[in-house]
C-alpha cells in the first residue's frame, strides 16, 4: 500500500526534522537552513500560516533526506 503523505504546517515539518536530528543552522527572511550530523542539509521557506503540500513533504523525506519507506511510515504513524 502506498504511503499517504499529508499536507502539514511548516512547524510540524520542523518538529519531524528535529526528531531526525536536524537543527536550524541559520535563517534569512522566511528561509531556514537546517543541518544534522550524517544527513544532508536542507533549506526551505517557513510560512507557518500555510500548509506544506504533500508533494513537498514527500520530496523532503524521500529525496532530500533519503529515508526508507519503513522510516517514513513510522514518522507519519502509518502501518
Amino acid at each position: 500500500m502506498p504511503i499517504d503523505y499529508p499536507s502539514m504546517k511548516a512547524s510540524d515539518l520542523i518538529r519531524i526534522l528535529r526528531g531526525l536530528g536536524y537543527e536550524i543552522d541559520r535563517a534569512k527572511g522566511s528561509h531556514k537552513r537546517m543541518k544534522a550530523k550524517g544527513r544532508p542539509p536542507l533549506t526551505f521557506a517557513f510560512h507557518d500560516g500555510q500548509n506544506v503540500p504533500p508533494g513537498l513533504v514527500k520530496k523532503i523525506l524521500t529525496k532530500d533526506i533519503g529515508l526508507s519507506e519503513e522510516d517514513i511510515r513510522d514518522i507519519l504513524g502509518q502501518k
